[in-house]
């Protein structure tokens, strides 16, 4: 997305909404989560999307290198806005960085990188992954209290857009693994079929010579059973 014009919350609303997940992957959400954002709530000159896994913070995605910049300083004091946002899902105001007094130090890194205000929205994401959206402004005092409700119903739409994105991904995944199986357990009934036929025994001998096999050359047995019925059809007459 690289339309910038200011954009109704409505409609982004209902862009979030109509996110063909089949055309994209959670990244790509994200991506479309903070672009849309920043068209969408009055004062955001920056906006990234901020994910705490089990290994820790990262940013997710950015529109501009600031809110990169400004996320990444963060994690490395190990306290800011953004990380307690993620972590208790409330909203974090700093309307003006020369007036902060709950994280002196990274308020001095944002006047420093030009930044004056900032907005932190709690994010829930998924399981365990906890998130904010984080919009970042040069101007003091850029975020009014009707620009804070439109950012958190933002994030309550984001919220959604995001589970779901997830869901079609562990979805199609479990799908993918399903087929996977599938397909390796037709190869294995093929190759016990032609032992049985060659050694004139039974499907449990067959499976039993099968798993020796693949013991004994260290291959998994989908691969020793794809070897088998290849060779077999390799034949004459095969």
């Amino acid at each position: 997305m690289t339309d910038r014009q200011p954009m109704d919350p409505t409609d982004a609303f209902a862009e979030l909404g109509r996110i063909k997940l089949s055309d994209t992957d959670v990244a790509g959400v994200l991506h479309t989560i903070a672009e849309l954002a920043k068209r969408t709530i009055p004062g955001a000159d920056e906006v990234s999307v901020t994910l705490v896994r089990d290994k820790g913070p990262y940013t997710a995605a950015f529109t501009g290198d600031l809110a990169l910049l400004l996320d990444e300083s963060q994690y490395e004091q190990g306290h800011g806005p953004c990380l307690d946002a993620s972590v208790s899902g409330a909203t974090f105001s700093l309307p003006d960085m020369n007036d902060e007094r709950r994280w002196p130090r990274w308020a001095a890194r944002a006047i420093q990188a030009g930044v004056n205000s900032s907005l932190s929205i709690g994010l829930p994401v998924y399981e365990a992954v906890n998130g904010a959206l984080n919009l970042y402004a040069t101007k003091p005092e850029n975020f009014d209290e009707d620009a804070i409700i439109l950012a958190e119903t933002f994030a309550g739409y984001a919220a959604v857009a995001l589970a779901n994105a997830h869901l079609y991904d562990v979805t199609a995944s479990l799908a993918q693994h399903m087929q996977a199986a599938m397909r390796n357990r037709a190869v294995i009934e093929q190759a016990k079929g032609i032992i049985m036929g060659e050694r004139r025994c039974t499907a449990e001998e067959a499976f039993r010579i099968l798993s020796k096999l693949s013991q004994d050359t260290n291959r998994k047995l989908r691969d020793v059973a794809a070897a088998l019925v290849d060779n077999a059809q390799r034949r004459p007459g095969g």
